[in-house]
């Protein structure tokens, strides 16, 4: 019996000498880093945040811009055709508009119109003369003052406030078809009148 009671001497022995041992480790606290030396400096750095930039969103909106500058140019070469007639220039495209309420323009084409008080409405003759004699003022115009593609010249021969005739004038098939063109025949190439 004395084995048995030197085996649970000794086993008893053992446990308290490992449960000693165990009370003077102590272990780390959980989510704690590492313990570094006091030789060592441990910096942690954490990535900078990145933003990803979303693209903002806008709704297209046809629209018409004035062209000033080239109205007034337009409206000065006109004049020196006939005293009371007159031009103005818009820019056709699309509006980007913003949820903010702002928006930015892209041109489609630039358009020209053109008014001019007419004594006979009936004189397809003196009506196409007078677009042959507009149409280069128009067409000589430097192509970087242009935003776009060339547009129309839209043509009011004005005789009373009830009495006009419209003639619209697309440039570049101008520019194709009908540069030599002039009276009647210009008149009736562009002209809805019958």
């Amino acid at each position: 019996m004395s084995r048995k009671r030197n085996l649970a001497a000794a086993a008893a022995i053992s446990a308290a000498a490992g449960f000693l041992i165990l009370q003077t480790v102590t272990a780390p606290a959980p989510n704690s880093a590492p313990a570094a030396l006091e030789s060592e400096t441990v910096i942690i750095e954490e990535p900078p945040a990145v933003e990803e930039s979303v693209p903002e969103q806008c709704a297209y909106v046809w629209a018409y811009h004035d062209a000033p500058d080239l109205s007034q140019k337009l409206d000065a070469a006109v004049k020196t055709l006939h005293p009371n007639a007159s031009g103005r220039v818009q820019f056709f495209g699309e509006d980007c508009v913003y949820a903010d309420g702002r928006s930015t323009f892209s041109a489609i084409e630039t358009d020209f119109y053109v008014r001019v008080p007419a004594g006979d409405l009936t004189d397809k003759e003196a009506l196409g003369n007078w677009m042959a004699q507009a149409m280069p003022l128009i067409t000589e115009i430097p192509r970087e003052e242009i935003e776009g593609n060339y547009g129309f010249v839209e043509f009011w021969f004005e005789q009373t406030e009830a009495g006009q005739v419209i003639a619209r004038v697309p440039i570049q098939k101008y520019m194709d078809e009908a540069r030599d063109k002039t009276g009647a025949e210009l008149f009736r190439l562009f002209s809805a009148a019958p």
